[in-house]
């Protein structure tokens, strides 16, 4: 258990120990939520993470802007 102090602007300062444990890096994002009377801080994955390895690609394209503008057009087609 840890012991921290809330500053005047009501931030805290996670110990180094915890979030080490919980992997929590620099800029993460955290859902802060108050759970039978207590704030509970749950890491959120970012996007990247999420989807990597979504889809395997066997060459990236010259221009990545318009590769993706050509799928999500492609997606759009087929969804609707």
């Amino acid at each position: 258990m840890e012991v921290v102090r809330v500053d005047g602007k009501g931030r805290i300062l996670l110990p180094k120990k915890i979030r080490e444990a919980l992997g929590i890096r620099a800029r993460q994002r955290l859902r802060i939520s108050i759970v039978n009377g207590r704030i509970v801080l749950d890491p959120l994955k970012s996007v990247a993470d999420e989807y990597y390895g979504i889809m395997k690609i066997r060459k990236w394209p010259r221009d990545l802007d318009k590769f993706l503008v050509e799928a999500i057009r492609n997606w759009w087609r087929e969804s609707t």
